[in-house]
């Protein structure tokens, strides 16, 4: 497939395709009669799993090590199970820290809810808010 086709059925532009190409996240494409990258149907398979890296918060400096790894053969496969193992560690720390903020708002959210209930005009019967005078400053001189 053309690197347009590529694009529409990645759903990333054909500009990132190049980019990711140029700076070794994506193999260099094999090239036609007139000088058109083509690709095969595994790039995909390839650009999704480097999709959800990037997803999960893999720093791009950690994917390019690991696909300079992939592309250094099966012999890189500890290597590869290591950067995978210690992100693995990396999101399912930051899953536990995001769950915490949604037990928080799920909390809040329903003591809301249950606020508004009892009192539907609670946000008309707010008393205004007075500012407190600014304090006066003596001017020193220099």
């Amino acid at each position: 497939m053309k690197i347009g086709e590529l694009a529409q059925r990645s759903g990333l532009t054909a500009h990132t395709l190049r980019y990711y190409e140029k700076i070794g996240l994506l193999s260099y494409a094999q090239r036609d009669a007139g000088g058109q990258r083509r690709y095969d149907d595994s790039v995909l398979v390839w650009l999704a799993f480097i999709g959800r890296l990037k997803a999960s918060g893999m720093p791009l400096q950690t994917m390019l090590e690991y696909a300079a790894l992939r592309e250094a053969g099966p012999q890189t496969e500890a290597q590869r199970l290591q950067l995978l193992s210690e992100h693995r560690l990396q999101v399912q720390a930051r899953l536990a820290q995001l769950q915490d903020c949604l037990q928080m708002l799920d909390r809040k959210i329903l003591g809301y809810t249950h606020t508004l209930q009892r009192m539907p005009q609670y946000d008309h019967s707010l008393p205004t808010r007075q500012q407190r005078p600014l304090a006066k400053r003596s001017a020193k001189t220099r």
